[in-house]
């Protein structure tokens, strides 16, 4: 019981030596950060269409994928032809939707 109460006590001490430490230089860690920006620029700065939309292409096809893990763990247990016909559906979407992002130049990260 008294270890209990000492190592208690020891942790209390250490997290605020550490805390007070930090207090000190936090300079850094009270200025604004989003996104990699410097706050002291111009407001209006030129953003990246491109990185943009290939932020935007990422998003939708990541969230597709994680709509398939489901479908994917019932086609272990059971399959039916519904099943199987309106994942083929969705895949092919899917892919038709990306083959016309590639042919519009979308996924091309340089040009030239």
């Amino acid at each position: 019981m008294n270890f209990v109460i000492i190592l208690s006590i020891a942790l209390v001490v250490v997290y605020l030596m550490t805390n007070y430490i930090s207090m000190i230089d936090s300079s850094e860690k009270l200025t604004s950060f989003e996104c990699g920006f410097d706050p002291l620029s111009k407001m209006r700065s030129p953003f990246s269409t491109r990185f943009f939309l290939l932020v935007v292409l990422f998003l939708i096809f990541d969230v597709e994928i994680a709509l398939l893990f489901p479908v994917l763990s019932m086609l272990a247990t059971n399959y039916s032809f519904l099943m199987m016909t309106s994942l083929f559906m969705f895949l092919l979407i899917l892919i038709l939707g990306m083959f016309h992002e590639w042919n519009e130049g979308a996924l091309d990260w340089f040009t030239n």
